[in-house]
């Protein structure tokens, strides 16, 4: 008996981590990607594993299934390979400088402790131990121990090369240019290295995964969300968890397309340190704006002021998949039998990669569900492009 055969289109985060799963559950995987794996999204992350950003509701739970299997499954691929992924489960530190963002922050905590998550404040003493080099000008301190980093482009790699190590199969450089349909299902797809044909298709192409939707007729409201992001020449110890400001939750579920920055500083084990975040709609406008580069700075020194001496040997941005509710889009697409979906994670997609992953396989296996999946769904309202087949 044939295998039910899957076409993975994307190699970043989601896509292997899909792979991976499909691939070990003893499904044909072909991965395909129109240049190389980990090379576009994924590359200009960060590698958050954030529950502290994430008020209750779905893409909490989500997120917090993603913190559990991460370090199972980069621990079952290490055993088995020999392969090491740098996992740094160094714990979050928000914080507050105005009395009114005391408050607020204080409130939002105390919903994510009724959801689960895990939270401790801080005082004065204890934050000056956790952080020596920041602002006293705190007026509130969380700290979530949960929250961890992964380094994004060996994490996709490395789950990619578990998906082929369990017989997936893998084809870059190859771009999609149409479906190729039968009674309204999704029997192929035609690529620049021919029709390929499956049982399932998944769209794990990130911010083109609009434009991939489109082209299989089922369009999503998927759209590239710039971010940019400051990385600091190697430095003596001076961040030691990931620390922002509580503005960062507002500036993720902003829904404008202008500019939205705040403070995000944290350090890599290589001694450098990222200074973010900024957030601005101008589709695949890759430029890097001096303002924004400007507004980075500023916000960092706000909360670490001896970091006006460091000296910032790069600059680099990307393009996140957003979706106007800032929801992930996870299922079968109902308009186009055989398609689904796995995008839309707009900044948290190498968090929510494994949760995803698990997810994907369950609803597409008609396994039990890890979590409830109808939040995802790609019928939800505001999803689907209206007026498409």
């Amino acid at each position: 008996m044939s295998r039910t055969r899957v076409l993975v289109v994307g190699a970043g985060i989601i896509g292997a981590a899909c792979a991976r799963e499909l691939a070990e559950s003893g499904l044909e995987v072909i991965v395909l990607d129109r240049d190389r794996p980990g090379g576009a999204t994924t590359a200009h992350g960060e590698g958050n594993v954030l529950v502290s950003d994430k008020g209750p509701g779905p893409e909490l739970e989500l997120a917090k299934l993603s913190r559990t299997l991460w370090p199972q499954t980069l621990a079952s691929i290490g055993a088995r390979a020999g392969a090491e992924v740098e996992w740094d489960p160094k714990g979050g530190i928000v914080v507050a400088t105005t009395e009114e963002g005391a408050r607020e922050l204080a409130a939002f905590v105390e919903r994510q402790r009724a959801a689960g998550v895990v939270v401790e404040r801080l005082d004065a003493t204890e934050l000056a131990a956790a952080e020596p080099h920041l602002t006293p000008a705190v007026t509130a301190a969380f700290h979530y121990p949960e929250d961890a980093q992964v380094q994004p482009v060996a994490a996709a790699t490395t789950l990619l090369s578990a998906a082929l190590d369990a017989g997936a199969t893998l084809r870059t450089g190859c771009r999609v240019l149409g479906a190729h349909t039968e009674g309204g299902r999704l029997t192929g797809i035609r690529t620049s290295q021919g029709v390929l044909g499956a049982d399932a298709f998944v769209n794990a192409a990130g911010p083109w995964a609009g434009e991939l939707s489109a082209l299989l007729g089922a369009p999503v409201d998927v759209r590239p969300r710039r971010g940019e992001v400051l990385v600091t020449t190697p430095m003596p110890p001076t961040v030691f968890h990931k620390v922002y400001d509580a503005g960062y939750v507002g500036a993720v579920g902003s829904d404008s397309a202008e500019l939205r920055t705040s403070a995000v500083v944290e350090s890599t084990k290589a001694g450098t340190i990222l200074l973010g975040s900024s957030r601005r709609q101008v589709g695949f406008d890759a430029s890097l704006r001096v303002d924004v580069l400007s507004a980075i700075a500023g916000n960092a020194l706000r909360l670490f002021p001896g970091l006006g001496a460091a000296t910032v040997m790069r600059a680099y941005g990307g393009f996140r998949p957003y979706v106007p509710d800032h929801l992930p889009i996870i299922g079968a697409d109902p308009r186009r039998p055989g398609l689904w979906h796995a995008s839309g994670h707009e900044g948290a997609g190498i968090g929510l990669a494994a949760g995803t992953a698990r997810l994907l396989r369950n609803l597409l296996l008609d396994e039990p569900a890890a979590i409830e999946p109808e939040p995802f769904r790609v019928g939800r309202a505001g999803v689907m492009v209206e007026g498409d087949a």
